[in-house]
């Protein structure tokens, strides 16, 4: 009880900083004797409710319920709401100080108005955007490609998060997506879970159902070790059972091993190693060395390592080049701005490689945004993914 007090000091006081910060901006502009001020209220004050609701609410059943979503979804949104205002809050104040203007309640109004859009938005992707699949499709041409894999549609997932999903009918929709694609081969790159094993048993029916004529492949991300038990002795009945779940859906989970993909008279060699991140707290047990010892210098090889922060600092310079690398772990962070002409989210200040293609020499990367959710239960900017790579022979 003391350890879960002194967790909560920091989030808690920073907090009361905001509120300070906001109230006393109020306060000082004559607005708030405004209704306006009393909607910021009223959302501060749902937010504290919902916290408190979905604090209770924890753990109760194996699935996530709506509500439970909800109440964290709106709490995620009234203090991002609040930490929005305090920078517009901040910017204002620097612009007065310099021009030595005093405060007005117009220019203090349409900071508060403005602070709604990013409450409005999260509110809806936690409702609604969590379950609006997207289909990127993309074609990568390889110079070396054997013939027969000319136009061989990969099927990428990653992320599925399934201890964050409150609704088997709207995981349904990002499976019936995937089905409609027919692809040649699915892979999923990790995290199926956020904790423990038992996550994904009501949505096992669902990805069993997924089917494609080369197969069905996986590795881990980090969140799958999280759940093993501290008692050594039971780790191995552990993850016994926790594979059984994997082939029992019908995919082939690699461990730092390889798949000969055959096809007609060629191949290609699919490598899938265990979570390696450069994050301090993140396991490092993916193993280049052993993934690849069956492979020869010449082979076509396809990489699935869950943290894009391996291909930079391990797959790059690995003495088995690597044509293609998919990866996942970034999420986009769920929220940003994902158009064509560009794009955006706090999380490329983390990660060099955070969504979508990227190319050094004749190797590529492609991170998946996920096909689940962590955290805040939604999405906003950032549509959950399933990604189509259609390999290309390179014309001379």
């Amino acid at each position: 009880m003391i350890r879960l007090l002194l967790s909560l000091l920091f989030p808690l006081g920073l907090l009361a900083i905001v509120e300070y910060s906001v109230i006393s901006h109020l306060i000082d502009s004559s607005v708030w004797s405004s209704s306006w001020a009393y909607i910021y209220i009223a959302i501060a004050v749902i937010g504290y409710i919902c916290g408190l609701f979905a604090f209770y609410l924890r753990g109760r059943s194996k699935m996530r319920r709506p509500i439970n979503n909800l109440f964290i979804g709106v709490c995620f949104a009234s203090f991002v709401q609040k930490l929005v205002l305090v920078l517009f809050i901040m910017i204002y104040a620097i612009v007065r100080a310099i021009g030595k203007m005093d405060i007005s309640s117009s220019a203090s109004l349409l900071l508060l108005l403005l602070s709604l859009i990013p409450f409005v938005a999260m509110v809806y992707g936690a409702i609604w955007g969590k379950y609006r699949f997207r289909l990127e499709e993309l074609d990568i041409s390889f110079a070396d490609l054997p013939d027969t894999f000319d136009g061989f549609r990969i099927l990428h997932i990653t992320d599925i998060h399934s201890g964050t999903w409150d609704s088997v009918s709207g995981v349904d929709k990002g499976i019936k997506l995937i089905e409609s694609q027919a692809a040649d081969m699915i892979v999923f790159t990790g995290d199926i879970v956020n904790i423990d094993k038992d996550e994904i048993d009501p949505f096992m029916h669902l990805f069993k159902r997924l089917d494609a004529p080369f197969g069905k492949y996986a590795i881990l991300g980090n969140h799958d070790y999280y759940g093993q038990p501290r008692d050594k002795s039971l780790r191995e009945a552990y993850y016994d059972d926790f594979f059984a779940k994997f082939k029992e859906m019908g995919f082939d989970l690699i461990l730092n091993d390889s798949r000969k993909i055959e096809k007609s008279d060629s191949f290609f060699q699919l490598v899938g190693v265990e979570n390696w991140g450069s994050g301090r707290f993140f396991p490092k047990r993916g193993d280049l060395d052993v993934a690849t010892k069956k492979l020869e210098k010449g082979d076509f090889t396809i990489l699935l390592s869950h943290d894009p922060s391996h291909w930079d600092m391990k797959a790059l310079d690995h003495p088995q080049p690597y044509h293609l690398t998919l990866s996942g772990h970034t999420h986009g962070m769920q929220f940003g701005i994902n158009l064509p002409f560009f794009k955006w989210s706090p999380v490329q200040y983390r990660y060099k490689r955070w969504m979508g293609l990227y190319k050094e020499a004749d190797q590529y990367l492609y991170v998946n945004r996920g096909f689940g959710i962590l955290g805040f239960p939604g999405r906003v900017g950032m549509s959950p993914e399933v990604a189509v790579i259609k390999l290309k022979k390179k014309k001379a």
